[in-house]
Order: structure tokens, then sequence, then C-alpha cells
């Protein structure tokens, strides 16, 4: 499946300006045939615009996501994107996938906050493997520093994920995880990882870009510098599987050694 990655942060503070950032992309993507967009971690208000978030936060079916869901449609192409959720009175830092006729197919809250910034802003999810089937993949979201979780990407193995999608706000000086990190949660769990990362500097952040597809072999199959940038890359289910009956890292797991892993 021909993948876009939308390495871009967009107008902090601005739904509308993101909407259309958002837009032109999927015409880009779509022209050059993909079938999914992915955007970053909170691309559709920004990540550091502090008490915004809240006052920007809505609902996973409200009024951006009707938006994203008919310019998904108008293009044709599945898109993924971050914001913040509001349910009740939790805000969530969530992603959300809509197929490319404007069905919203998953949403997902991110499990693992970091820092001070996010845990005064969000409330953590619970629910640590979400799924949807798109184009005869399946395909997993989880978010930024989820995927520094080894715990986190295993479990979308056992669960079939073949595309783990991660929207990301990754900053300086961590971009090892990028580098580094993400190639070997591709090849240690074998699927493809869309790593997806903000760029430039952002109230006390720097965002340092380098979104990448990973393949399950641990090899980029497209890399991003430090601007913004509309990079494509193929998912491929052959490759995948020709990868998945080579490498027995699954198979060869023993699970009965592993209890003291979900201790407390």
């Amino acid at each position: 499946m021909r993948t876009a990655l939308l390495q871009s942060s967009g107008r902090p503070g601005s739904v509308a300006q993101n909407l259309k950032v958002l837009d032109a992309a999927a015409g880009r993507a779509a022209a050059a045939g993909a079938a999914l967009l992915v955007a970053p971690e909170m691309f559709l208000t920004g990540y550091a615009i502090g008490d915004d978030i809240a006052r920007l936060a809505e609902p996973a079916h409200g009024e951006a996501a009707d938006a994203i869901a008919e310019l998904a449609a108008r293009h044709g192409l599945a898109v993924a994107y971050g914001y913040p959720e509001r349910d009740g009175g939790a805000v969530f830092n969530s992603a959300q996938l809509i197929s490319a006729d404007g069905t919203r197919l998953a949403n997902y809250r991110k499990t693992h906050l970091f820092g001070c910034f996010e845990r005064d802003h969000f409330t953590p999810g619970e629910q640590p493997v979400v799924q949807a089937e798109l184009n005869g993949l399946t395909v997993g979201v989880i978010i930024c520093y989820d995927v520094e979780f080894p715990e986190n990407v295993r479990a979308h193995a056992l669960a079939g994920t073949d595309l783990l999608l991660v929207p990301t706000a990754q900053m300086h000086p961590f971009q090892f995880v990028a580098e580094s990190l993400v190639p070997v949660r591709a090849f240690e769990n074998q699927m493809y990882v869309a790593y997806v990362n903000r760029v430039g500097r952002e109230g006390e952040f720097e965002f340092v870009g380098l979104s990448t597809l990973a393949g399950p072999d641990g090899i980029a199959r497209a890399r991003a510098g430090r601007g913004e940038q509309l990079l494509i890359a193929d998912a491929d289910p052959h490759f995948l599987a020709a990868s998945r009956a080579a490498n027995p890292y699954l198979e060869d797991r023993r699970p009965g050694l592993y209890g003291s892993l979900t201790g407390s």
C-alpha cells in the first residue's frame, strides 16, 4: 500500500490552517498514488499550545473529523492525523484513522504520556491495541512515546498488525529514536512502521523531523530530513509475508519465561 508521510507542524493554534495544509498534502499524496496519508501527533491544533489544547479539543466525531472525512473522500485516500480529543471532562492525545470513503475506522488515545507537559494537559488512554483493516492490511495506531516501549509494539505484532502508524512529536535530543529505534522495532516485530514527525521549533520544543517508513527488514523505505516534507513509500504485503516466513522471532518466543515482565 502506497503510504504518504506528512512531515509538518502546520500552523500551531489554527485548526483552519492545518486543515488546509492537510487538504493540500492529500491532493499531492493522491496524485502520487498513495492510498493513505499520515500526519503527525497533534497535527490538527499544534502540540506546544498550552491551555489552547483544552480550548481546541473536540470529540472524535467533531467538526474537524467531518472536514477530514470530506477531504479524504474527495481525494480518495485514507487519512490518519493527531488531535486533542475531548470526552466529557477529559482530554486525550489521540490519533484517528478515516477511510477513503470518509468512514471513521479507528481512534487511539496515547497510553504513555511524555513529560510534565503531556501529563499536565492529557489523560492517558487505556487501550493499547487499536486496529483497522485497510486495503488488505491490518493497520495499527500508537503515538510517539508509545513506540519506545517494546511491550506496546509487541502487543501489536501479536495482534497481527501489518503496518503500525506512529504520529509523532519527537524532539531534540532524542533523534536516535527516529534514526535507530524505529527500524529495530519494525524488524523485531516483523511489520512496517510509519513514524511521522513534526519539524522546527514550537514553544519550548525543537522537533527533529526524520520521519520514516521502516520495513520488517529494519531498512527505511524512505527517510525525511529536518524540514517540511511529504514522503511517499510502499508497505508491500508480499515482502512482509516473505520476511515473516524467514524471521523466527515471533515463533521462537517463550512466553512462559516472561511472566515477571508484567509485574507492576
